[in-house]
């Protein structure tokens, strides 16, 4: 039996008795073969195990099943994710991909599998922006088992995703919105709508606004929190999600004064609550002075559209609906964006770029109008006229009769 032993932490490669060939390594203290019916398979394989070890690979690591590993990086990640992202990712975790990739080690990961999955998942009806979240935790988690020296490449990076095309943005012009804030006139929640309308804030960030966040003599409200709720866990205050969302906003007199309006209501709503009131300082919390919950407002959000007979649009399109008017009316850019609490106004490009486009034709017309020459007849100046004649070249040369 020809055998060929190479150094020390190089492993071997011999040739067996039935002539197929078996290659040998050392790799954290453990002894792993391979077998292969040539000797090239052979050299291959060692070739990449030595290039595993030397990235310090654990090979048990690799062994260990998606299912485990994924359970075990949810736990670590849990103190660096808001609690909501986290048991978003834990439900579709559970839901899609430990039933279906759960079994496979994270050796045997490959791309083309993960492609599989997430084909799998469509055809299954599952959308797209679900497979995409699929996808980012299983991008975000096998990164960390590269660090981990689990595995030597990401398996789920460069994969082929579905596009993900948003739901059509729908806005109101200010003839529709006038209409719905009349509608909203008997409304409790009337001036929450002025709110979102002129400011374009998020609903999480209204429903947490405070009174202690309003300067009343500077006209200004400051956004620091929202509410954020988790099925099962109830409801918290959460900072927002960028030091561009921590903002200061300045209101209208409008806004003020259907802020002064409000608080005399509340005043009122707390006299009948009594002792079941519970202050949270909160500017619009429901009639016990708690969080208000996202589907009353809805239903009240909704049946405000019936009565005004305006378009069907969701509470978030209110947002939308600021922005809109913002930029069509001439405000910059920057200032919506930083209004509007973006991170950066290239996002706000991104989003209303569209609006953009709208008034390249009234932008063209302006432009047109500020740089069109005017015609005029110069008065005759006798004395410059002199003074050319006498700068003037003389020709020397003898011309030519015509």
């Amino acid at each position: 039996m020809a055998k060929k032993i190479r150094g020390h932490g190089e492993g071997s490669i011999f040739q067996r008795s039935n002539g197929t060939w078996r290659t040998q390594l050392t790799m954290n203290g453990e002894r792993i073969s391979y077998s292969a019916k040539t000797k090239s398979e052979c050299i291959d394989w060692l070739t990449t195990m030595q290039f595993r070890l030397n990235r310090r690979f654990d090979y048990q690591g690799g062994k260990t099943s998606l299912k485990t590993y994924i359970e075990q990086w949810l736990e670590n990640h849990k103190v660096s994710i808001r609690s909501k992202t986290y048991h978003r990712y834990k439900g579709l975790s559970e839901k899609y991909i430990i039933p279906r990739l759960g079994d496979t080690d994270l050796n045997d990961l490959h791309p083309q599998n993960i492609e599989w999955f997430y084909a799998d998942l469509l055809a299954d009806g599952v959308g797209i922006r679900s497979v995409r979240l699929c996808h980012s935790i299983l991008h975000c988690a096998l990164k960390k088992a590269v660090t981990y020296g689990w595995i030597t490449r990401n398996p789920a990076h460069g994969v082929t995703l579905p596009k993900y095309k948003p739901a059509e943005m729908q806005v109101w012009n200010d003839g529709q919105v006038s209409l719905f804030l009349a509608a909203a006139e008997s409304s409790h929640y009337k001036a929450l709508y002025h709110i979102a309308i002129t400011t374009g804030m998020r609903q999480g960030e209204i429903i947490g606004l405070q009174w202690s966040d309003l300067d009343w003599n500077r006209g200004a409200i400051q956004i620091q929190r929202q509410i954020q709720r988790v099925r099962g866990q109830g409801w918290s205050f959460v900072e927002p999600k960028t030091r561009k969302g921590r903002r200061k906003i300045i209101l209208g007199e409008g806004s003020l004064h259907a802020l002064r309006f409000h608080k005399v209501q509340q005043r009122i709503t707390i006299e009948v609550a009594g002792v079941r009131w519970q202050d949270h300082d909160l500017i619009f919390p429901n009639s016990l002075g708690k969080p208000l919950d996202p589907s009353n407002l809805r239903l009240n959000f909704t049946r405000l559209l019936v009565e005004a007979d305006l378009p069907k649009i969701r509470f978030h399109d209110l947002r939308h609906t600021a922005a809109s008017l913002m930029l069509n009316n001439g405000i910059p850019l920057i200032v919506v964006s930083r209004i509007l609490g973006h991170a950066k106004p290239s996002i706000t490009l991104d989003l209303y770029g569209h609006l953009y486009h709208e008034m390249l034709g009234e932008a063209a017309k302006i432009m047109d109008e500020l740089v069109t020459s005017i015609k005029a007849e110069l008065p005759r100046n006798e004395i410059l006229d002199d003074k050319l004649h006498q700068t003037a070249p003389i020709c020397t040369r003898k011309c030519k009769p015509d």
